[in-house]
């Protein structure tokens, strides 16, 4: 039998935990010839801190790891079965669960790879939001936003240059919100 994909529900912000308790407990039972990868999918995002660029990476599926393996009796129970692990999403207490389709886990791996090559930004911004300019020829500005297009990352900005209001379209790393 060859190895699927499948989704395991942990508890939240416990993913790190359950597979490495996971990991453990595979390698304890002697059982590697039945697991392959245990994937926590992640994506790097960009967000301005006090002025500075800062990456940090993102879960793209909080409170779900994802798990290659040979599933019979012994996988499945040492999986269920182990700490910070809830179990399989959408399978019943005792009926074992339904790997994700080869197109999901293909569609799965391009989006770590694209949210890994390609930092997302952070940063929300909603239409009548005042932001600063920080970068750019209208650095210093003060603007409201007038459009988000959070696809592409960017937004559209009303600045007052020379007391008349003028769209100008900037990248999210571009502008920071102002308080008050």
């Amino acid at each position: 039998m060859a190895m699927k994909w499948y989704v395991v529900h942990t508890y939240s912000n416990f993913e790190n935990q359950a597979k490495k308790s996971l990991e453990e407990r595979i390698r304890l039972e002697n059982l590697q010839d039945l697991f392959g990868e245990i994937l926590i999918p992640m994506e790097q995002v960009v967000e301005m801190v006090k002025g500075e660029k800062k990456t940090s990476r993102r879960k793209f599926f909080p409170g779900y790891i994802f798990v290659q393996m040979e599933l019979n009796d012994r996988s499945w129970h040492l999986v269920k079965n182990t700490p910070k692990i809830t179990g399989f999403p959408g399978a019943a207490q005792n009926e074992q669960p339904t790997p994700i389709s080869d197109a999901e886990v293909a569609r799965l791996t391009s989006q770590i790879s694209e949210g890994t090559l390609k930092p997302k930004p952070k940063m929300q911004f909603s239409d009548g939001d005042t932001v600063r300019v920080i970068d750019g020829p209208f650095a210093n500005f003060n603007g409201t936003v007038e459009e988000v297009n959070a696809e592409k990352g960017r937004v559209k900005v009303l600045v007052s240059i020379f007391g008349r209001a003028t769209p100008v379209e900037l990248d999210f790393m571009q502008v920071e919100k102002t308080t008050g």
